[in-house]
């Protein structure tokens, strides 16, 4: 009888571990993939929103250019010195281009 009482304990606090392991198991996951992802779409948001006339981007599929115009929703590119000038959506800029410092 003695061994059925211990047997009934052990699975309580086998009960207790894994909801431990599972909570640090969410924690790391929403700590290394969920917020990471959250502030880099915050910042991109935030780029979007400061970008201006004359500043020079790549957008996601690696044409350079300089800004010419900004929109609501999109943006026009000027890509060579010739006049050249393309529209884009805001979303399809992927960075400032970093001048190195002099």
């Amino acid at each position: 009888m003695q061994t059925i009482l211990l047997q009934a304990q052990g699975g309580q606090a086998s009960m207790i571990y894994q909801l431990v392991l599972w909570a640090g198991i969410i924690g790391v996951f929403y700590f290394f993939m969920i917020r990471p992802q959250q502030k880099k779409q915050k910042d991109q948001k935030k780029f979007l929103e400061e970008l201006k006339k004359g500043d020079e981007i790549v957008t996601i599929g690696g044409l350079h250019g300089t800004v010419v115009s900004v929109y609501e929703s999109t943006v026009t590119v000027e890509v060579d010195g010739k006049g050249t000038k393309l529209k884009f959506e805001k979303s399809s800029i992927s960075r400032k281009v970093s001048t190195p410092a002099a």
